[in-house]
């Protein structure tokens, strides 16, 4: 989080597949969390399991359509996959391996992601709690 010119706190926060998944099933407090942010980050690994799962439902396109029109707000930016963040999936593998904590592999990314954006993380996975240093946005059940 960061303050604009005005002094007024900035937020960016970046989705992970089950926060976007509640959107879309208008659950509120999650939809309150993206009301509140400035920016909405979003990983390239996030579309990944999103398209994953589409492919499993009967409602292909018209999910697809959908995600399409998010990632074109001016609100949403679409974070890609850099040797920054391969850096700090390493690290946070390695400290979670040693931990005795580990996490799904592509929740490593997408901490790595949020990490190297500065923003705060919006799921509803309680595991990324393990991942050190990781800001994440909480909010009421």
């Amino acid at each position: 989080m960061r303050r604009d010119r005005q002094g007024l706190l900035e937020v960016k926060r970046l989705l992970d597949t089950s926060a976007y998944a509640a959107i879309k099933r208008s659950y509120g407090p999650v939809v309150d969390v993206l009301r509140s942010s400035e920016e909405i980050v979003f990983s390239i690994v996030v579309v990944g399991e999103l398209l994953f799962g589409f492919q499993a439902g009967s409602r292909y396109a018209r999910n697809v359509a959908e995600l399409d029109e998010f990632l074109a707000s001016p609100y949403v930016s679409l974070q890609l996959v850099t040797r920054t963040t391969a850096d700090r999936f390493g690290r946070i593998a390695a400290q979670l391996k040693k931990q005795g904590t580990p996490i799904p592999t592509n929740d490593i990314w997408i901490a790595a992601h949020t990490m190297e954006t500065g923003a705060e993380l919006v799921t509803l996975d309680r595991h990324f709690h393990h991942v050190a240093g990781l800001v994440i946005a909480e909010f009421g059940s």
